[in-house]
């Protein structure tokens, strides 16, 4: 993973190495933001942590109703999902299902803001930035049982809300 901070927080997290064209420095040499996100990732990964303390920097998040959707995604606890359609009825917008969809597609900081916690609402797995199989392994993570790793698999979580 590459993660991206800048003065005011956490800006991207990519999947894969660091680009060529970049470089860094040691870590002993990294500025504030980025050596604790990298610390909490680790606790995250290593099941030590279940939430994230960082600022965030959606500066580069192009419309209001992205940011609406992102700050419904960070209240979806560790653990728990929710469907397009309950994060669309949350944010005041129950038809806006699909362009839920776009905006957690688009999310520029995954895992932190965490959009693999959406999935479709009959409980199938649906798509993430960083591919499904990684999708899988943050619900397994999590404690989210998962039948496989394609569009049709099914996602047994301990707790998911119902679309009443």
């Amino acid at each position: 993973m590459t993660v991206w901070t800048s003065s005011q927080g956490v800006r991207r997290l990519e999947f894969g190495p660091l680009p060529r064209e970049r470089h860094t420095n040691l870590p002993e040499a990294w500025p504030a933001r980025l050596g604790a996100a990298v610390e909490q990732l680790r606790e995250y990964f290593a099941k030590e942590r279940t939430s994230f303390d960082l600022p965030l920097d959606l500066s580069g998040v192009t419309s209001d109703f992205q940011r609406e959707v992102y700050n419904q995604l960070l209240k979806v606890e560790h653990g728990h999902v929710m469907s397009y359609g309950q994060i669309a009825r949350e944010i005041g917008k129950p038809d806006q299902a699909r362009a839920v969809g776009q905006a957690v597609g688009a999310n520029p900081i995954p895992i932190i803001v965490p959009c693999h916690r959406v999935i479709a609402s009959d409980g199938r797995l649906t798509g993430f930035s960083g591919g499904l199989k990684r999708k899988v392994v943050l619900l397994k993570l999590e404690g989210i049982d998962v039948d496989g790793s394609s569009p049709n698999s099914k996602v047994h979580p301990e707790v998911i809300p119902l679309d009443l």
